[in-house]
């Protein structure tokens, strides 16, 4: 019933704001000037030409709910007006007071934010002129659609039934379809060597280490999408991990085992497929976190394997994790892990549920209204099919993760132990490649940025056009795309976030050629394809790529 949110924080939040604000008279004042300001300016914007005159307030960057030419229009404009003359008052009023803690200060502009998005003139069929217009046009047919729709989406939320993949996007067939071959399988994982696709290929092969936290198949969408068939276009031998999806029966799951048993399991089995050859470690997401604590391990304990390390969308220090922090504190932390210990796990709707809500103009209200009240049907998509194709977390292996790395942040903080023993990042000594994406409420640039501050070696940041999915999967002729890089050599000095923006001028295209070409210079040439999994090392062909372990629901 609780969405799997602790309400003592927000209680405790709350608490924190009104305490601090009742004994700030010259606060409370300002709140009044900044109330009366604001009605001067909504009666001003209402004695113009509508929402659009200089003293009207803006929507956010990310809000589409007033996109419609209506809103323009008296009364929708009075009304849109109304409500973001409310919305900021309360950006304003939720500022940090002085002495109040930050993280209560941004949980309750989070909180009032929520509030108000519930009551948006936007939500409703009589103040939405888009609705309106709509029912009109189509003569009421778009709210009996609306209605099934509705009916459609609570049997499934309730029911929590998998639902097949639309046509056109089977698994297999459309989406995870590049060739290959699943050359080892564990409890944890299953490995899959891509099919060559030239005549020869780099030396050194890649192993990338998708999120445990979502589908491997992200990066292998569509044929011309696919990072996955990019890279073995371009000459690369490549090998991905494909994740279980954790039942009940694996809710004592470490993080090291996911750690041993599966990142090093699979550097074994490359290294016995490709001998005498380093690797190229690629890690996205909680992957590429997991990459991280892998690469620092094996630096301190004298293992050479990886010719580079690559990280996309991946954090390794989590102070400025976002707005994922509102949802963690030492309360929040204990109530998951109390849920998840009655059911083994946590579920992928738990998650879904905080991501949205961390976008919820967008994410949540406006897809309401376009499917509900306009009765239009969500249009298929390869990214689309595969938000939907939910995983789940271990319970013990979660609650390690959020104590250890969101928590408490041991890992950039030289606290983090791997067997007993703390591993530091400034050990790493193979070449970074890092990729932050500028609109990423997951992983925030800024925060993926910190990799410059806590590493040491020779290292090239990018910084590309997008958020935590769609900047990552930016396919050369994606249209509109950008990126900035830089270099930074081993030992050089650091330079703050902003100051690196303002020194990089946008690339107009996609990174993944950047990337290509910067593994290619970091590998030892060209030469003959490799085997498909090498049988006489115990890496035999079992099945065919996408694996069995994609299909578990």
């Amino acid at each position: 019933m609780s969405g799997g949110v602790s309400s003592h924080a927000f209680t405790e939040a709350w608490s924190d704001w009104a305490q601090h604000l009742s004994r700030s008279p010259g606060r409370q004042l300002e709140l009044a000037e900044r109330a009366q300001r604001n009605v001067m300016r909504l009666m001003m914007a209402a004695s113009g030409s509508g929402a659009d005159t200089e003293s009207s307030f803006k929507p956010k960057s990310y809000d589409h709910r007033f996109q419609h030419p209506g809103w323009q229009k008296m009364p929708f404009a009075l009304w849109q007006q109304s409500f973001l003359a409310v919305q900021d008052w309360w950006d304003y009023a939720t500022d940090p007071l002085r002495g109040m803690r930050q993280a209560d200060a941004d949980r309750t502009r989070f909180m009032a934010r929520q509030l108000l998005d519930t009551v948006a003139p936007s939500n409703f069929p009589w103040l939405n002129p888009e609705i309106i217009e709509e029912t009109t046009r189509r003569g009421g047919r778009n709210l009996t659609d609306g209605a099934a729709n509705f009916t459609s989406d609570f049997v499934k939320t309730v029911t929590q039934v998998h639902q097949p993949a639309p046509e056109g996007f089977e698994i297999g067939k459309d989406l995870a379809c590049t060739p290959g071959e699943v050359v080892f399988r564990n409890d944890i994982f299953e490995l899959i060597q891509y099919a060559p696709q030239t005549e020869t290929v780099q030396a050194e092969p890649i192993l990338i280490i998708p999120a445990w936290i979502m589908k491997y198949y992200i990066l292998d969408l569509s044929p011309h999408n696919s990072l996955v068939n990019y890279l073995v276009g371009q000459g690369f031998t490549v090998f991905m991990i494909s994740w279980c999806n954790p039942t009940v029966d694996q809710a004592e799951l470490s993080l090291e085992d996911y750690r041993k048993r599966g990142v090093l399991a699979a550097l074994d089995a490359v290294s016995a497929i490709v001998p005498e050859q380093k690797i190229h470690a690629v890690g996205y997401c909680l992957g590429g976190t997991m990459l991280s604590i892998t690469a620092a391990t094996m630096a301190r304990d004298g293992d050479e394997r990886l010719a580079s390390v690559s990280l996309m969308a991946a954090q390794i220090d989590f102070a400025e994790a976002g707005e994922l922090l509102l949802f963690l504190d030492e309360s929040q932390v204990a109530f998951l892990e109390d849920m998840m210990w009655e059911q083994g796990y946590l579920d992928r709707p738990q998650m879904a549920r905080t991501f949205a809500t961390i976008r919820a103009e967008d994410l949540v209200y406006s897809r309401a209204v376009r499917r509900y009240f306009l009765g239009k049907e969500n249009l298929p998509s390869d990214i689309g099919v595969w938000n939907s194709d939910t995983t789940r977390m271990p319970a013990r292996m979660h609650s390690e993760y959020l104590r250890a790395l969101f928590l408490e942040n041991r890992l950039s903080a030289g606290r983090f132990a791997v067997e007993g023993r703390v591993i530091a990042l400034k050990d790493i000594t193979a070449p970074m490649f890092v990729v932050a994406t500028e609109t990423d409420h997951i992983a925030p640039w800024r925060s993926v940025y910190k990799t410059r501050l806590f590493t040491h070696g020779d290292l090239d940041f990018v910084l590309t056009k997008g958020g935590h999915n769609g900047g990552i999967v930016s396919e050369p002729g994606h249209p509109r795309r950008h990126y900035r890089i830089s270099h930074r050599p081993a030992e050089a000095l650091y330079i703050g976030p902003d100051d690196w923006f303002e020194q990089q001028d946008p690339k107009p295209g996609s990174w993944w050629p950047e990337w290509a070409e910067w593994l290619a210079a970091r590998s030892s040439g060209a030469g003959p394809v490799p085997g498909m999994g090498a049988p006489e090392a115990g890496y035999a062909p079992l099945v065919e790529a996408p694996g069995t372990y994609v299909f578990q629901t």
